[in-house]
């Protein structure tokens, strides 16, 4: 039997530690030159002036079939736009209340959880409606429209009595446009806002149908109409996972999750509008006449 060469097992260990040490102090000392080096690149933050050309301002927020496909969003939107539209794109516009054509319960899978007496049906068709409508006018008003203030628009229809969708719709959108003095009004019809549930699959469904209309001569410039779904799927096999997700996707049915989904709904339906470089040009114009009489008075 040989005897075993501790002396000569000892030294291997040594020379493999440190081997190992050599390595390790190369990485930290590579890493410490790569980090070097991208901290000495320093950006130039002068170059970065304003005004000048926005990436995917046609497409940034609006989806595609991958997102559809992705999120499980079977929804879509219908469009039909003016031919003479960038003539006729109006100035000044108005979003008038919109209406809801739903029956102002909390429905999940088509069944309703609430049984609300007619007056809180009317408070709640009134407040979906609403909120509908401040999500397309919150978007319309980043486009080159000018809008009227809602608070003012609802004060003016108030004093001349129009307080439902029966009496907006006897008033034709010339009169309406010489009370608001705007140049287009926007009517909107909220068609859905369902929830479901199906243990590990929740779903939001928000639709709207809107429709601008020239207060000139009351021509449709542009209407759309469709949904959006807000779709949480947790997917499970083992039946404690099954018990956990489907408590996890029941908490998708909240009220930031609906919100989200009016958000999105009202996004692409603006989005579909096209920009237009008149309305736009009319804008510059304006404000370069305004920034030349406050010249002219302090010359004064």
């Amino acid at each position: 039997m040989r005897p075993i060469n501790t002396s000569s097992s000892s030294s291997q260990r040594r020379l493999s530690s440190g081997r190992l040490v050599a390595a390790f102090a190369a990485s930290i000392i590579v890493s410490s030159v790569a980090l070097g080096g991208c901290a000495s690149t320093k950006t130039n933050y002068d170059n970065r002036t304003f005004f000048r050309d926005e990436q995917g301002l046609e497409t940034h927020g609006r989806k595609t079939w991958f997102d559809h496909l992705v999120e499980l969003d079977p929804g879509s939107l219908k469009t039909h736009l003016a031919a003479d539209y960038e003539q006729a794109a109006p100035a000044k516009i108005a979003v008038l209340p919109f209406s809801d054509r739903g029956n102002a319960q909390f429905v999940v899978d088509k069944i309703s959880l609430t049984h609300r007496t007619d007056g809180e049906q009317a408070d709640w068709a009134w407040t979906d409606a609403n909120r509908m409508r401040r999500a397309v006018n919150g978007y319309l008003a980043s486009r080159e429209f000018v809008e009227a203030n809602t608070i003012q628009v609802d004060e003016i229809l108030k004093e001349h009595g129009i307080d439902s969708e029966k009496k907006l719709d006897q008033v034709p959108p010339q009169t309406l446009g010489k009370w608001l003095g705007v140049d287009a009004v926007v009517y909107g019809d909220v068609l859905h806002y369902d929830a479901y549930y199906a243990f590990l699959l929740s779903a939001w469904q928000v639709g709207a149908d809107v429709k601008m209309v020239s207060t000139h001569n009351g021509e449709e410039l542009f209407s759309a109409d469709g949904s959006r779904y807000s779709v949480n799927f947790m997917p499970a096999f083992d039946p404690m996972d099954i018990a956990i997700n489907s408590g996890l996707s029941l908490l998708e049915l909240r009220d930031v999750t609906l919100a989200r989904a009016e958000e999105e709904d009202a996004r692409e339906i603006v989005l579909r509008i096209p920009r237009s470089e008149k309305l736009k040009s009319e804008l510059i114009e304006e404000a370069r006449r305004l920034d030349e009489l406050a010249d002219a008075g302090n010359i004064h």
